[in-house]
């Protein structure tokens, strides 16, 4: 791999007896993640489709001429970022093209004249779901735990694949639906990748080695230099090829801790604000009950600006804060014990 270019053995590299040439690692792929993807969102952002605007989005005027599709600048720079700084075996690969491939996805419908009708769209997320699912299962099992109740479990292989592919699928299209305010949808993933490296141990070189480890630094990274641009007033958008990918890295991440049901409370601000627009939708469509939420604007990003007045800013800062409170006492009660072992 092309870290090896760089550093020779990862192996001795990593040595917990050589703490300085951690940091060093750290600095090297924290700065060449986020100037690599500042670097090419300022210069290739041309290549993008310009936005023509959202007839029916709260502010969606302002969003035209704008350069859209940009996650194919920055999970292009994400991917090439951890082929260079995390070692790759073939399960981590996998996930990269899965990843890419939700970026792909998003960006061909994006910029395609005549929008990709909704069962193309839903075959392509059943594709990357079960995929992801299925690369997790054939590598790691079916094993997961509940550190808040202390319990570690076994789920029979079929029905795991299933609810792990339920989980990337609801991680694709409830990050999605968040893509609608400026700066919103990067400053909610980082919300999440931010308090799990927090309290996994990467920063503090008590663990390292692994994509658990390494991807959620160098995405934070990423986004960090996206947001550089697309913090309101943006000056860019995401859109589906950015969203997407951001989706299925949540789910990647959460499975890989082998606490998948984590997923719920540490995104649950991402879950209530694209969620409740894929119930109402659903209830509206499928069960005709058309006063379903009648008084909620969905996502619920558009009912607080729309109904409650608040601004771009306010909805992003108010909906970061309350998901950083709720990660951090999830993770505090979680890990209780390590925490007061420390004490």
């Amino acid at each position: 791999m092309l870290y090896r270019l760089f550093f020779g053995s990862a192996y001795n590299f990593f040595d917990e007896g050589n703490p300085s040439k951690y940091a060093v690692f750290m600095l090297l792929m924290l700065a060449f993640s986020f100037w690599s993807c500042f670097l090419a969102l300022k210069f290739f952002r041309n290549i993008l489709p310009k936005d023509q605007g959202r007839e029916f989005a709260v502010n969606g005027a302002l969003s035209q001429g704008k350069a859209r599709g940009c996650g194919l600048i920055f999970i292009t720079t994400f991917c090439l970022s951890a082929a260079l700084f995390i070692p790759l075996d073939l399960e981590y690969l996998i996930y990269l093209v899965l990843l890419y491939g939700a970026m792909l996805t998003g960006y061909l419908d994006d910029a395609a004249k005549v929008p990709w009708g909704n069962l193309k769209k839903g075959l392509l997320d059943l594709v990357i779901s079960l995929g992801t699912a299925v690369n997790y299962w054939h590598f790691n099992g079916s094993d997961i735990k509940m550190p808040l109740l202390h319990l570690n479990f076994h789920i029979p292989a079929v029905i795991f694949i299933i609810l792990a592919g339920v989980l990337v699928w609801t991680a694709i299209n409830v990050t999605n639906c968040t893509d609608g305010v400026d700066g919103l949808c990067a400053s909610l993933v980082m919300a999440v990748l931010f308090s799990f490296v927090m309290f996994s141990g990467v920063l503090t070189l008590t663990v390292g080695w692994s994509f658990l480890d390494f991807a959620p630094v160098i995405m934070l990274a990423t986004l960090a230099a996206y947001l550089w641009f697309n913090c309101s007033p943006s000056t860019m958008l995401m859109g589906d090829a950015g969203s997407r990918a951001l989706g299925v890295l949540l789910a990647i991440i959460f499975l890989m801790s082998k606490n998948p049901i984590s997923f719920i409370p540490m995104s649950i601000v991402i879950i209530l604000d694209g969620g409740l627009s894929l119930l109402k939708v659903s209830f509206i469509r499928f069960l005709k009950m058309k006063n379903f939420m009648k008084d909620i604007r969905t996502p619920l990003h558009d009912h607080c600006r729309k109904n409650k007045g608040w601004s771009d800013t306010q909805v992003v800062m108010r909906f970061t804060i309350i998901q950083l409170v709720i990660n951090i006492m999830y993770l505090a009660a979680t890990n209780y014990d390590r925490l007061t072992s420390l004490s």
